[in-house]
């Protein structure tokens, strides 16, 4: 049960990222809300992050967090913001991810 909270945790650390890149793209109201939006999406990570480490290692399960935050965001860049697509970027997206899953399995 641990790990999907990890998940989940990791999921709401690239909202809170996905908030940031919406915030710079505008002004007034708007910037006000998804700034509210970064704070919730923090508050939720961090305590499903505290979470999940009261049984599972810290040394594992924060790259894990880590990890699933980097992918969501560099993915969210890529379908949202219109970030850049390269042979490169997919490599390394793929090596975190094979990463990840190593060093939970070891």
């Amino acid at each position: 049960m641990n790990w999907i909270i990890l998940i989940i945790a990791g999921c709401f650390e690239s909202g809170f990222a996905f908030c940031l890149g919406k915030m710079k793209e505008c002004s007034g109201t708007e910037y006000y809300l998804w700034g509210a939006g970064f704070i919730i999406c923090l508050i939720i990570s961090m305590v499903l992050l505290a979470k999940a480490v009261q049984t599972l290692p810290i040394s594992t399960a924060y790259p894990v967090w880590t990890g699933i935050g980097a992918v969501g965001t560099v993915l969210l860049g890529i379908f949202f913001f219109h970030e850049p697509v390269s042979f490169a970027r997919i490599f390394f997206i793929i090596t975190l991810i094979v990463s990840v899953v190593g060093l939970k399995m070891v």
